[in-house]
């Protein structure tokens, strides 16, 4: 009996104890959750209760006894919340979701917490794997350095009905949202395409929570896929949709498997490239053996290609996994989507890697990421895991004593770097040259209208109907526009296969083709999906591969030109001008047309280009002046020259991309030239 008992006794006061700590203050957000009737916080369905978050502000200490005091409360209302996860559930310490709520307990509270965007669902991630307690806050934060969306994140220590919870990360929950990901919420009335095109989030994943899955796919090894839908929800899709998305995968893994890197019908027409690099890059670099098999996550937006992420659930990774259970796959020395493990995820992760055109551009993509100052260089990655350590050291501290956890929390950080520089350099070693894809020469194609906020007309009340851009050849040669897209979300296009344009004419994609052409007399080239924001938006136009063929960022605000509704557009004064900086627009009311050349019936010789001194200028008509202007729009010269010949002599100008500007008496022709 005695040897029964004593243990059970033991176990007890440790608990107790554990409880029982003091806890009053700390450098990190205090987050404090009281459920109605002090109910313990179940799998499902949730219960409601009450949240609050003391926060003082930035580097400022948060004290418990100022739960009462608004001025220092982020958030102070109510809440239903619940357990989440799966392995993770056999923990003693537990993660949570739940859904910030109005006082009725039903209608969604959209709300920010902790500087994030406004959003009702949210995470208390317990990283109840992690003893550095770091791994999941360290991924997301890298994959967001990288460009791509992650969960925003933020440490806090809880305490739920007065006991001390230990170290969270409070997180966005992965859901469509305009701040999350941007793709657009497709409903049970979008059945025909394009509408039936995006869209979508979907996660290969296990089945917890009772959703089921919506198809399988084979790994290498043998072992099954499970895919599940998030967006839309899976009791909500339709027969339509669900063939659509789930064809969209059976299109990747059928042109991967014959290595068809076509992009006209390979996968390369089907998937974003460049998410799909840094999918793999993030979860490679974290050695994290559940990567592609679980909590991998897939979007597509409406029209737009299908996109990798965001990155999910972390813990298991640089060296940690579950040893408790006999487990220990992170290794340096292995790839994750071909491992020996049988936890690869799908077939085609493997075969778009043994593609040697795709390896090309992941090898340089990595590459590029890990020099100095890059955000994979390990400078880079230790300043800012050093910099987390110190900021989570006091509430750490607290947390081994409320779990028990044994070891030192310096040295485990310590070990996470050691990996990472064990791990970057075989990644290194392996991934390759990437010289065959080092200077891959894209066509001169550049944005030069922006249309991002009509003003509306009695025909057309909706000012997105009436939106558009224009897209213009900047080069003398016929362009292909085959592969051509816009990458990223929230605005969709794809050129159509082996349309073409011609030298110096222009393309008008619009939001609306039936409003447009009523409006301006003409039809559009092509209609992109969702629409242009009102106050910003980042374009970026790329080829199949991802390549940046043009690149820009418009505000509404200075040094951006005013446009914003009121009949004007934005308009490159130069199509060789930056069209990146705000400066080198106008806004402009002129009229537009579908079939302008700017260069049409002036025959110019401008040669050579590039040059290295002098540059020789021929007309068949007069020139009546000349300018020469740096890439930001800056005069360097500007005479009247009154000849149908002339020199120039470059030597004076350091190596650069200039911009010659040719007048005659009633044409104007504008170059860029290379000065090497």
């Amino acid at each position: 009996m005695k040897r029964l008992f004593i243990p059970v006794i033991v176990f007890l006061c440790l608990n107790l104890s554990l409880k029982g700590q003091t806890f009053t203050n700390s450098n990190l957000p205090i987050v404090i959750i009281t459920t109605d009737g002090g109910e313990s916080i179940p799998d499902e369905p949730g219960v409601f209760g009450n949240m609050k978050i003391i926060f003082r502000g930035p580097g400022l200490r948060n004290y418990v006894t100022d739960q009462n005091n608004a001025a220092y409360l982020d958030y102070n209302g109510r809440i239903d919340i619940e357990q989440r996860g799966s392995s993770s559930q056999s923990s003693y310490k537990k993660s949570y979701g739940f859904t910030t709520v109005m006082a009725d307990n039903v209608t969604n509270n959209n709300v920010s917490l902790l500087g994030m965007p406004e959003e009702n669902d949210w995470i208390l991630g317990g990283m109840v794997f992690d003893t550095a307690l770091i791994r999941d806050y360290l991924c997301d934060n890298l994959s967001r350095q990288l460009g791509n969306y992650a969960s925003r994140t933020s440490y806090c220590e809880v305490l739920i009905n007065n006991n001390y919870a230990g170290l969270y990360i409070l997180q966005e929950k992965i859901k469509a949202d305009k701040g999350r990901v941007d793709v657009e919420k497709i409903t049970t009335l979008d059945k025909a395409l394009p509408n039936l095109s995006g869209g979508y989030i979907m996660k290969a994943d296990k089945t917890t929570g009772g959703d089921p899955i919506a198809w399988t796919m084979d790994s290498w090894w043998g072992a099954t896929v499970d895919y599940i839908f998030v967006l839309p929800k899976p009791q909500n899709t339709i027969t339509s949709q669900r063939v659509y998305i789930k064809g969209e995968f059976t299109r990747l893994d059928a042109a991967a498997n014959i290595n068809d890197a076509s992009i006209i019908n390979g996968f390369p027409s089907v998937i974003d490239i460049p998410s799909f690099i840094d999918f793999m890059i993030i979860n490679e670099l974290a050695s994290n053996p559940d990567a592609y098999q679980f909590s991998t996550y897939f979007h597509k937006d409406r029209n737009g290609k299908l996109r990798a992420g965001p990155v999910w659930d972390l813990d298991l990774s640089f060296g940690n996994d579950l040893f408790m259970w006999g487990y220990n796959r992170s290794k340096v020395n292995l790839w994750y989507f071909y491992d020996n493990f049988w936890n690869n995820g799908s077939k085609f992760w493997n075969n778009i890697f043994i593609n040697s055109q795709y390896r090309c551009y992941l090898s340089k993509r990595w590459n590029e990421l890990i020099q100095p100052g890059q955000p994979l260089s390990q400078t880079n990655i230790e300043s800012f895991i050093d910099l987390t350590a110190d900021s989570i050291s006091e509430a750490v501290a607290r947390e081994y004593i409320r779990y028990g956890k044994t070891g030192n929390f310096q040295d485990r950080i310590a070990a996470l770097k050691t990996f990472i520089s064990l791990r970057s350099a075989w990644m290194t070693e392996n991934l390759g040259s990437y010289s065959a894809c080092s200077n891959v020469s894209v066509p001169d194609l550049v944005i030069t209208k922006i249309m991002y906020h009509p003003a509306t007309t009695a025909q057309y009340t909706n000012d997105d109907d009436l939106e558009y851009i224009e897209i213009r050849n900047n080069s003398h040669e016929t362009i292909n526009l085959s592969g051509i897209y816009f990458s990223g979300t929230g605005f969709g296009y794809q050129f159509p296969a082996n349309s073409t344009l011609g030298p110096g004419l222009c393309v008008i994609l619009a939001s609306n083709s039936t409003a447009f052409n009523a409006t301006y007399g003409f039809l559009p080239f092509g209609q992109y999906a969702r629409n242009l924001s009102n106050n910003n938006q980042k374009l970026v136009l790329a080829d199949a591969f991802g390549n940046v063929i043009d690149s820009l960022h418009y505000y509404d605000t200075s040094p951006w030109p005013a446009a914003d509704g009121n009949g004007y557009y934005l308009k490159l004064a130069d199509i060789n001008l930056d069209n990146s900086i705000g400066a080198n627009w106008i806004a402009s009311s002129d009229l537009i047309t579908g079939k302008e050349d700017i260069n049409a019936g002036l025959q110019l010789l401008v040669y050579p280009n590039p040059v290295s001194d002098i540059l020789h200028i021929q007309a068949t008509t007069t020139i009546k002046s000349i300018s020469l202007f740096d890439i930001h729009g800056r005069t360097l010269i500007n005479e009247n020259v009154s000849c149908d010949n002339y020199d120039m002599d470059m030597r004076q100008f350091p190596t650069g991309t200039y911009i010659i500007k040719i007048n005659t008496a009633d044409k104007t022709y504008s170059e860029k030239i290379i000065r090497y």
